[in-house]
């Protein structure tokens, strides 16, 4: 005759093997997210990290920030907003508002990307920049409208 407990125990079995698979799974995708996370936050895999360690090496060679670079300007009725490529290199080199208008935020690399963000009132425009073949480029213009709420 089977005992009334084997079925329970198997169910607590099935449960325990559940668990153990689903906390392995979320831990893969921690580390996976984790050592990725650089290249979401960034749009990018440059980063300020590899400035800085190319800074610390010394190297004698030129690096790729000592190259001459393409300057260019994106203008509109936010402001300005001045960026240079040298190579892949993009950096933001002045964030400047329209009257009314003010820079909430500016990033001025040197990175893949650079992007400045301008305010008035309800109104923002946020400018990201990558370098495409050494010429600065819209990579992405946002206008947003914050509802009266």
């Amino acid at each position: 005759m089977v005992s009334p407990t084997r079925p329970a125990a198997r169910a607590v079995g099935l449960v325990a093997a559940w668990v153990a698979a689903a906390t392995a799974a979320v831990v893969v995708g921690v580390l996976a997210v984790s050592g990725l996370g650089a290249s979401f936050r960034d749009r990018g895999p440059i980063g300020d990290n590899e400035a800085v360690r190319e800074a610390q090496l010394g190297a004698a060679a030129p690096t790729r920030l000592e190259e001459p670079g393409e300057r260019r300007v994106f203008s509109g009725a936010h402001g300005r907003f001045v960026v240079r490529c040298r190579g892949a290199y993009a950096e933001g080199l002045r964030a400047m508002p329209a009257p009314g208008w003010r820079v909430v935020s500016y990033e001025p690399g040197p990175d893949d990307d650079v992007d400045a963000i301008f305010t008035r009132g309800r109104s923002s425009v946020e400018i990201d920049v990558f370098c495409n073949r050494g010429m600065p480029t819209i990579a992405e213009l946002e206008r947003n409208e914050i509802p009266e709420g």
